[in-house]
């Protein structure tokens, strides 16, 4: 191109104040869980809410992936300590389909899609920080919503370290005063990996689809910066997994129940940051 041609393409996505990207996250514990489904109900429902996006297809079904996770940021003027629960399909842009390599479901679980034009097309995401919200919202259009939690994670800090996983996401509101909770529960996961014997895989950075109020898609990477460990599982494994949705009259609910129906979870994939410091046992000192 001639020096001072006018470049051409599409113009970056605005950053609102008071943000600033890229968001960096100071620790992150993650679960995720897929299932496969029938294609054509995942094709139904991204079409309503991302009608630029395809569903991807593994094996002859689409994929479902549940995603909590619990993050800590810094800020010039403390932290903020947030969690959030997305419920995503596989999905790809729809002008990208002869670009996209003929995987099965554990190809892609291993990171095998260098595009990264495979990504999670959000159709809720659940959060318990009123900033992240808005964030989420104005950044990358993701369909973000209050919701608060309850759970059960493997640390360090426990008295024995197990490989067990419990999230109850339960439904709230944003008013003036901040988020309001609710006893109503939207759906809990119940993990149990102890004796399961995971693998290392490379499949960041994780590419989030989402669609603004004028119908235009946006895509935003997320880099991991260490390997996620992924757990197959079958069908002697599947029962590992529970999931319990609640009152079928809120959303998220209702379309998890028509999308997984009585699906078994073939995959899970879970981080958790690595320690930066400890505070060791105190000793006498004469």
């Amino acid at each position: 191109m001639p020096l001072g041609d006018a470049m051409t393409g599409l113009p970056l996505p605005p950053v609102p104040e008071p943000y600033h990207l890229p968001f960096h996250y100071g620790a992150l514990h993650n679960i995720g869980v897929d299932y496969l489904v029938e294609p054509q109900r995942a094709r139904d429902l991204l079409a309503k809410r991302h009608p630029g996006l395809v569903a991807a297809v593994f094996d002859g079904a689409a994929c479902v992936s549940l995603n909590y996770q619990l993050y800590f940021a810094q800020y010039p003027g403390g932290g903020g300590v947030t969690e959030e629960l997305e419920i995503n399909l596989i999905a790809h842009p729809a002008f990208a389909e002869e670009r996209i390599p003929a995987l099965d479901y554990r190809q892609y679980a291993r990171g095998h899609d260098q595009t990264k034009l495979l990504g999670i097309a959000r159709l809720h995401v659940l959060c318990d920080n009123p900033l992240a919200i808005d964030a989420g919202r104005r950044l990358y259009a993701e369909p973000k919503h209050p919701g608060w939690f309850e759970t059960t994670l493997p640390s360090l800090n426990a008295a024995a370290v197990h490989e067990r996983w419990s999230v109850s996401c339960r439904r709230a509101s944003l008013g003036a005063d901040g988020l309001t909770r609710h006893d109503e529960k939207l759906l809990a996961l119940d993990v149990d990996l102890t004796g399961l014997t995971p693998e290392a895989v490379t499949n960041t950075p994780i590419t989030g689809y989402g669609t603004d109020d004028e119908g235009r898609l946006l895509a935003g990477p997320l880099n991991v910066y260490q390997p996620y460990r992924s757990y197959p599982l079958d069908d002697r494994t599947a029962g590992r997994v529970r999931l319990d949705l609640g009152n079928p009259a809120e959303e998220p609910a209702r379309d998890l129940a028509h999308l997984i129906a009585d699906a078994p979870a073939v995959g899970v994939w879970t981080y958790q940051s690595a320690p930066v410091a400890a505070h060791n046992r105190a000793y006498y000192v004469r």
